[in-house]
């Protein structure tokens, strides 16, 4: 009996001895669970609007015809004609660019009758790009006048949009700090460090637009067509994650 009870003694003796360890193998480290830091997610946007120095233009021709070769060879007669004016209006070759051609048959409906066809469409359109907004007014009436007879919309751009992309992504960040900041302050807290930053937008053309938002004043009285780039607006957005101390 005596043996027994030294025999439990020391078992259990030895496990109270390995326990502690046993205890600090199994235990994560003290710092992933004491450490509770207190953090803010903002996000902000900057704006910067700067005026276009290039833009797209939509033109088209569209011509009919008894037979489908007979649209087609009227069309694509138009269309050099058109490209021509283009060129000597001062686009380069590389600036247009075919962005739709279609063969339509056109059909006659009567009641209680089958369709009859009575000819084809055809379409030719091409989207240019002017690098010199004062050509453009001069384009837009070139190709009108060599027989194009579709204007699809224009689109104002720029050539790179470095620079503005930049005064946007400045402003933003001077935007998010103030308002991490301001919620610091409210909340009786301070910045310690800026953990993370995230970028979202950015500059992206406009799709063509219809040419009457942009009838304004004429930019010179030989400009033809009065077409005004107005401004464009370029928008960054940004998101920040704080952690803050008392």
């Amino acid at each position: 009996m005596k043996t027994f009870l030294r025999a439990g003694a020391l078992a259990l003796a030895f496990s109270a001895a390995s326990a502690p360890a046993a205890l600090a193998q199994a235990a994560p480290p003290v710092a992933d669970t004491l450490f509770k830091a207190t953090t803010l997610n903002l996000s902000a946007y900057g704006e910067t609007r700067v005026a276009p120095d290039m833009a797209t233009i939509a033109l088209g021709v569209m011509t009919e015809g008894k037979t489908a070769a007979e649209a087609m060879q009227a069309n694509a007669a138009r269309m050099a004609t058109v490209m021509a004016s283009l060129r000597k209006a001062g686009i380069a070759d590389k600036d247009i660019q075919t962005s739709n051609l279609n063969l339509n048959p056109q059909y006659r409906y009567q009641e209680n009758q089958p369709p009859l066809l009575v000819g084809y469409q055809a379409s030719n359109n091409v989207t240019i790009t002017v690098h010199d907004l004062k050509r453009l007014g001069a384009a837009v009436d070139a190709s009108v006048g060599a027989g194009a007879n579709q204007v699809n919309g224009v689109a104002f751009g720029l050539d790179d949009p470095t620079a503005a992309e930049n005064a946007a992504r400045e402003a933003a960040v001077k935007a998010l700090a103030a308002k991490a900041d301001l919620y610091a302050r409210a909340t009786g807290h301070r910045i310690s460090r800026l953990v993370s930053l995230s970028e979202g937008g950015g500059y992206s053309a406009p799709p063509p637009m219809p040419m009457e938002r942009f009838a304004m004043p004429a930019l010179a009285k030989d400009a033809g067509t009065p077409i005004s780039g107005g401004e464009l607006k370029v928008r960054i957005d940004v998101s920040g994650l704080y952690e803050l101390t008392r």
